[in-house]
């Protein structure tokens, strides 16, 4: 009977030694094994069972088979990704939009208009025509019109013809398509003069009209993006 016994045990014993040493040798036949998922091969055959076609293996709930040499230090993100944390992505910050500075065009009152007169001349039509298509491919917010006058009639008097001519001004660029809403007017009267104290005499002489042309204008100014 104590035979039979050892014989049996002996059974066992040649039956599971085999069964170790082939699950060890097809674990240590991984090594090797082209990496085809970008993991670093080092790492798959260590830490993680693949299987015959170099993915690693997964069991039925998707989880990856760990070895026994895994640690954390060897986890890869596919399958441990709450100990992995991926590089940041460096997302570039968008070009910055081009702003142009503030344009300010000065146009003399003599070109738009005859002297003490608030109606556009065609020379200052085909003036203000050419600022229109100028604007073509801007964009702007808010264009600005200040008329002005010289030092000949009285503060009122000039106050009030300043704000008619930049009224011309606007109502002409209406015309050409310019939204009204966006152009602001203005009128500063003999403020601000170009001329400064070059032109002598208080008496409206054609010599002093003529000197004092350049304090005659009107100033258009426009903000915006090309």
């Amino acid at each position: 009977m104590k035979n039979i016994m050892l014989t049996k045990k002996y059974l066992i014993s040649a039956t599971v030694i085999p069964v170790l040493f082939s699950s060890v040798a097809l674990a240590h036949s991984h090594i090797g094994v082209t990496d085809r998922q970008g993991f670093a091969q080092a790492e798959k055959t260590e830490a993680y069972a693949v299987d015959d076609n170099g993915a690693v293996a997964r069991n039925s709930t998707g989880l990856c088979w760990r070895t026994g040499y895994w640690t954390p230090a060897m986890a890869i993100y596919e399958c441990d990704p709450d100990l992995v944390k991926l590089p940041e992505k460096i997302v570039e910050a968008p070009a910055p939009i081009p702003v142009t500075e503030p344009e300010k065009v000065s146009f003399s009152a003599d070109a738009l208009f005859d002297f003490d007169k608030a109606v556009l001349k065609s020379e200052g039509q085909q003036a203000l025509d050419s600022f229109a298509s100028n604007l073509q491919g801007v964009n702007y917010d808010l264009i600005i019109a200040v008329g002005y006058t010289d030092r000949i009639g009285s503060e009122t008097y000039n106050k009030k013809l300043s704000v008619r001519r930049a009224e011309a001004v606007k109502s002409y660029l209406v015309s050409r398509g310019i939204n009204p809403d966006q152009i602001f007017t203005d009128g500063k009267g003999e403020a601000n003069p170009v001329t400064g104290d070059t032109c002598k005499g208080t008496r409206a002489t054609r010599d002093l009209i003529n000197c004092l042309a350049p304090d005659r204008r009107v100033e258009i100014e426009v903000a915006g993006t090309r």
